[in-house]
């Protein structure tokens, strides 16, 4: 196991900059998902930790060594990609060793390590086949004991999961974290999933435009996040964000919107009045109760334990979690209560976390 650790690390093809300066220290034996939408500049990144794309200013270290220039082979990590990359001509237990025949360890040493990597995945029994004998998942598993054989310092997820059916995905989904809590193995592991970064990382790393949007443990970033951005991006289903300004009603503060009813909130806002801002408030945190939140019912969808409602509030569309069964008419307007000790503020024009003056006074 060893740390990683990203300086200031910037990536350009041309006049184009992917990367921008990121700088990230991911600690020994850590889980790190670094998740964003296409073109953020996650796989860019992996890809630079591999030593498959060329570092164009910063540097990259692996426990102690500076491993700009050092070639893929002697990086002493693993790649799971998202393809698999499996040699077809070769069977299961010679996908998985071929890394240490390059190498030229010895047949026992080969033998030993593949047994023990087939056994760790339950993959035994699929030593003798050839890829095209095996299902998705199985494929999967065999790309990750090509990985494991190595006895790498880092292992390098590139999408593991994104060929795989959504029952497989979760199901693979836990043997990977299993495998993590078995080895303790640094990893790093990018996803544009958002349930698999929140249900596997110790630490998410959010990136947006290559750069590092937040980053922080999962339920950290679920119950704080500092941006509409994170806030939109973190949780399914995401967070409602409703547009409005913050107002005063009978002596207490709320956020006027489009459809003019005024939202509660906690605290001392008063530093905000007329102030545009975005009002943010998760599914969840909606409950059947007083009509703090009148929504005009679109969409009624049980899934048996809870129901979905979809509905708008003037020009905004709202999801509402409900643990119980409701039937609603649609083109109905229904009352909600909103949990305001869940109410997230974010600055309508810079989109940045807002907090009150009560919250001010406690941070300091």
């Amino acid at each position: 196991m060893s740390q990683v650790e990203i300086r200031e690390l910037r990536k350009s093809y041309g006049a184009l900059e992917i990367l921008h300066g990121v700088s990230l220290n991911i600690e020994e034996g850590k889980f790190v998902v670094l998740v964003g939408p296409s073109g953020c500049g996650k796989s860019t990144l992996l890809r630079m930790l591999a030593g498959l794309e060329t570092v164009t200013s910063g540097d990259i270290f692996i426990g102690s060594d500076r491993v700009n220039d050092t070639q893929p082979k002697d990086r002493n990590i693993a790649m799971v990609f998202q393809s698999y990359a499996l040699y077809p001509h070769m069977t299961v237990a010679e996908n998985m060793s071929f890394s240490l025949r390059l190498k030229q360890e010895s047949p026992a040493v080969i033998e030993r390590e593949v047994k023990r990597a087939a056994e760790i995945l339950g993959l035994t029994p699929l030593l003798p086949r050839y890829p095209r004998q095996l299902s998705g998942g199985q494929r999967q598993r065999v790309a990750m004991g090509r990985a494991i054989v190595r006895n790498p310092q880092v292992f390098l997820f590139d999408e593991p999961l994104s060929n795989l059916d959504a029952k497989l995905r979760v199901q693979m989904r836990a043997e990977i974290k299993q495998l993590h809590q078995r080895l303790g193995t640094t990893t790093v592991y990018v996803t544009h999933d958002q349930i698999e970064a929140m249900t596997m990382a110790d630490e998410i790393v959010v990136m947006r435009d290559g750069k590092i949007e937040q980053l922080g443990a999962p339920l950290e970033l679920y119950d704080r996040p500092e941006s509409v951005f994170v806030a939109s991006f973190i949780g399914s289903p995401s967070m409602n964000l409703l547009h409005g300004s913050v107002v005063t009603k009978d002596g207490a503060f709320g956020v006027k919107v489009s459809n003019g009813d005024v939202l509660p909130l906690d605290g001392d806002w008063s530093k905000s009045v007329g102030k545009f801002v975005t009002y943010g408030i998760r599914p969840e945190d909606i409950s059947l109760g007083r009509d703090d939140l009148k929504v005009r019912v679109d969409v009624i969808e049980p899934t048996g334990p809870e129901t979905q409602v979809l509905g708008t509030i003037g020009d905004d569309k709202v999801t509402v979690l409900l643990k119980a069964r409701a039937d609603y008419t649609p083109d109905a307007t229904v009352g909600f209560a909103i949990d305001q000790s869940r109410v997230h503020i974010f600055d309508a024009e810079s989109g940045r976390r807002l907090a009150s003056s009560s919250q001010k006074a406690l941070a300091h």
